[in-house]
């Protein structure tokens, strides 16, 4: 008899249909696997037949072949262990369903016959929804994070006897739901808020600029000035995220099998820190089955690289194109996946080797040089906003009153967003200033006739490049949208050229 049941896999952050088909017929007892199978795929035979005998099913007698369409896609991980389980029980004629093209099936099996969590079940959700699935089963670990997929049936499930009681009609399973509005509404209950932060006011006020715009920034400074506390603050003041920025953000999380167990959406806007050891596909994505790297783990989030000196070369060469595109593109013999990456880079790192500013240090010119030549200028150029950060002074230290609190500085965030939102509102490919390109520029950061004279002295003093021209031009309508102004006064220039001066006094 034949069976064939729906399932699902992913590519890249999208996922695609998968039928598998069971066909148990004649011969000797002999089970195949075809259709482009990897080894975990491979292996399911033994796990399956394993919890078939355990969950009181017999195995099909004669031989047994398994068909994942379609054939030209190589499938894998343990997701297909249910559908492949259900399949075989189905072709052997051990139950009978109406409902095995209703459903789309998703779950690894343990040899006791629980089904157990797997990865990329929410874009495998949406998946079947545009399908026209009326549901889909699932691992009940797995539930929160289908259920976010409205109009979906979501029918948790925690052992392969269960899945086949429900299919029959033996066994009532209620669809797990969850609250979207509630999950929002715990967004702001942060651990941390920059009104720990003491002192530090022009940095905070540097970051407040980076978050209204979404512009890139490093900060330079002695060991223990605060870089790392305020970076940590960072996410607390940016707008926080629509649904489709969530849905699209945990489809990432959800593939790389970090969601939380339980956790159905990610709501808070991601901050990701790897070690300066990290090599170049783990901030860039990829290994033998291309997967998502710490550029794409924070999209939509920040990035924040430590010691940015410290990290290897070719690694930073790698994120050059993904911060001008948004995206990265994988390419492997297999074929190529992308992956989105739209980050907020904010780096960290000391003047000089020893830790001092320059003109305290007692490292050699030389050796500063080479410690500063370790971030290419190309790269250097990406990022939109470098300030100093000094050391703290005893009496901010020891003043009582705490700083202004992140909720303060978020709403002014959130108001200047908002201008942008209307100014882009016929561009959809540009979130905010940060992504603007020169046609953008010069629709909207016109300057007048001080403002060009300002911005002409300080690019020939200061031997900026074009794009640091550019860059600046974009902090600077930032800055205005924070002041509410349509226009950019020599003001905003002003300030916006002094949030790029150090790239000359350290760099030039």
């Amino acid at each position: 008899m034949l069976a064939k049941i729906c399932s699902a896999a992913v590519q890249g952050i999208e996922a695609y249909p998968i039928e598998v088909e069971v066909n148990a017929g004649w011969g000797d007892t002999k089970i195949v696997i075809v259709g482009l199978p990897d080894a975990a795929v491979r292996e399911s035979q033994d796990r399956v037949v394993t919890a078939l005998s355990n969950s009181g099913f017999k195995m099909p007698m004669g031989r047994t072949t398994i068909n994942l369409a379609p054939a030209d896609v190589r499938k894998e991980g343990p997701s297909l262990d249910l559908p492949i389980a259900v399949g075989m029980i189905a072709a052997s004629e051990q139950m009978e369903s109406d409902q095995l093209d209703n459903f789309v099936m998703l779950g690894e099996l343990a040899l006791t016959g629980a089904v157990r969590s797997v990865k990329g079940v929410l874009p495998m959700a949406i998946r079947a929804k545009a399908d026209g699935r009326a549901g889909v089963l699932v691992p009940r670990e797995n539930a929160a994070e289908a259920a976010v997929v409205e109009g979906l049936q979501v029918i948790p499930i925690q052992n392969l006897r269960e899945a086949v009681s429900f299919l029959e009609g033996e066994l009532a399973i209620s669809p797990f739901k969850v609250d979207l509005a509630k999950m929002f509404d715990q967004l702001f209950d942060d651990e941390v808020d920059f009104s720990e932060v003491k002192g530090q006011e022009s940095v905070k006020r540097a970051l407040e600029i980076a978050a209204a715009g979404n512009h890139n920034a490093l900060l330079i400074g002695p060991p223990g000035t605060g870089k790392s506390m305020l970076a940590k603050r960072l996410p607390t003041i940016l707008p926080p995220l629509t649904l489709a920025e969530a849905l699209e953000t945990t489809k990432i999380h959800s593939i790389a099998g970090i969601l939380p167990p339980g956790l159905g959406l990610v709501t808070r806007r991601p901050f990701r820190s790897p070690h300066h050891t990290a090599s170049d596909a783990g901030l860039l994505g990829g290994s033998i089955n291309p997967a998502p790297g710490e550029i794409s783990l924070a999209h939509h989030g920040v990035l924040f690289l430590d010691e940015l000196p410290e990290f290897k070369r070719s690694a930073l060469e790698t994120m050059r194109q993904p911060l001008e595109d948004g995206r990265v593109t994988i390419s492997r013999a297999a074929g190529s996946v992308t992956f989105p990456a739209q980050f907020m880079l904010l780096a960290a790192m000391n003047p000089t080797p020893d830790g001092k500013m320059p003109s305290e240090s007692k490292s050699s010119p030389r050796e500063i040089q080479n410690y500063l030549g370790r971030i290419s200028g190309p790269l250097l150029d990406r990022i939109d906003i470098h300030v100093e950060v000094p050391q703290v002074k005893f009496r901010e230290l020891a003043a009582a009153q705490p700083g202004e609190p992140s909720a303060n500085i978020r709403e002014r965030v959130v108001a200047a967003r908002r201008i942008q939102q209307a100014r882009f509102a016929d561009r959809p490919r540009i979130s905010s200033n940060a992504r603007m390109g020169s046609r953008e520029l010069k629709i909207f950061c016109a300057l007048d006739e001080a403002g060009q004279e300002l911005l002409k002295f300080a690019m020939t003093d200061m031997n900026l490049s074009a794009r640091a021209h550019d860059r600046i031009l974009k902090v600077a309508r930032t800055i205005a949208d924070l002041a509410g102004s349509e226009r950019i006064v020599p003001d905003h220039i002003s300030e916006a050229i002094q949030l790029r001066s150090l790239d000359r006094q350290l760099w030039g």
